[in-house]
């Protein structure tokens, strides 16, 4: 029986040892990262910023909420050079042959990186799902609120799903009409609240045209659009040759379920979605100018993030057969980065054609990370069979 006045060894030392080593080293790998990023945006930036006359304020503003986004593309990279950074060091210091020495296998070293590795993948995992996504929105909203020229803004077409503008009247028709009314946008004011130069469109359930019509703007108040300055054509299919009628009217009405909010993500080339958004989208309940193949995409992306971080510790393992004689004459952790980075192209390229409609969303994302995942294992075996 063991004698209670001897004290319990400490456990999971080296689970920690190793966790805390781990962390340490991607936040700081991702601090410079991050800091580089922010300086080349800055770059780009930095002559609109002025010209808006927004002062130091605004480049701490661009800075803050552009600063999710950064964390998340730093973030993978960071887990590699951070895991070869302790490995290398530890191999250097002789810990590993310790280590190993004492029973501890590449396996075990695994293990224990695991755990810190998941959690670091699920933090990544949240700020792509729920902060980068309002950050975004947010810098999208400040930069078209504070632009001086908003004209020359982006245009953009979208389906508006039982749109309908009361300043017209719909002709009397045989078939019903088309569930989705046709909007362009020529661009948005006001972060949104505010659209100039709307053309919608309605046609019938076969593709004719019923109706067009041209607003100089529209405004969002109080929880409906206004259009103003209206010119509408109304087309009566009645008759043997279609006839069309024009009117004129000063305001009126849009029935238009979508809000500024998805006014200013649709003036956007891409803006990040949560996942509930993506389902949503799917589903048409929030406006998106993005394919559903790419919404597919970027969700299973998403859900299979903790393993890309997975991925690049194993790509950083094989560091741990340098012979300590050797030094930082190896290039082997050159090789291991090389790995890493070529990981972050070839998942680029699968997303890419993802995007495109050319591949199912599965396939655009999984087969990526099981090709570098076998392909690590592979070299850690080769290098133990050594």
């Amino acid at each position: 029986m063991r004698d209670p006045a001897i004290p319990r060894g400490p456990r999971h030392v080296l689970l920690r040892y190793l966790s805390f080593s781990l962390l340490s080293r991607t936040v700081m790998c991702c601090a410079i990262l991050i800091a580089l990023m922010e300086i080349l945006a800055l770059l780009e930036q930095m002559t609109p910023i002025l010209k808006r006359h927004l002062g130091f304020g605004g480049v701490l503003t661009y800075m803050g909420l552009h600063l999710p986004a950064m964390l998340l593309n730093a973030l993978p990279l960071s887990v590699l050079i951070g895991a070869l950074l302790l490995l290398t060091q530890m191999t250097m210091n002789s810990e590993v042959a310790i280590l190993r020495a004492a029973g501890l296998s590449p396996l075990g070293f695994f293990i224990r990186l695991v755990p810190i590795t998941l959690l670091i993948g699920g933090f990544g995992f949240a700020m792509e799902d729920q902060v980068t996504p309002r950050s975004e929105l947010a810098l999208a909203a400040w930069w078209n609120r504070t632009d001086p020229h908003p004209e020359t803004g982006r245009s953009f077409w979208f389906h508006v799903p039982g749109g309908q503008a009361s300043a017209c009247p719909m002709p009397t028709l045989s078939t019903p009409p088309a569930a989705n009314e046709l909007a362009h946008v020529h661009h948005v004011a006001r972060a949104g609240h505010e659209a100039v130069g709307i053309d919608l469109y309605d046609r019938d359930s076969e593709g004719r045209l019923l109706r067009t019509l041209h607003a100089e703007r529209a405004v969002h108040a109080q929880g409906q659009w206004t259009l103003s300055g209206i010119r509408c054509i109304t087309v009566s299919l009645e008759a043997h040759d279609a006839t069309a009628t024009e009117s004129a009217r000063e305001s009126a009405m849009w029935i238009n379920p979508f809000g500024p909010t998805d006014m200013l993500r649709l003036a956007q080339e891409s803006i990040p979605f949560s996942s509930g958004m993506i389902l949503a989208a799917l589903h048409g309940h929030i406006a998106t100018n993005q394919t559903p193949g790419y919404l597919r995409a970027a969700l299973f992306e998403r859900l299979l993030r903790p393993l890309a971080f997975i991925v690049m510790l194993l790509l950083a393992l094989p560091v741990i057969y340098i012979p300590p004689r050797t030094g930082l004459r190896s290039w082997l952790p050159v090789w291991c980065l090389g790995g890493g980075l070529l990981f972050i192209i070839v998942q680029g390229m699968f997303r890419a054609m993802g995007n495109a409609g050319l591949l199912p969303a599965p396939v655009a994302t999984a087969p990526g990370l099981l090709i570098f995942l076998l392909a690590a294992c592979t070299a850690l075996l080769r290098n133990e069979d050594k």
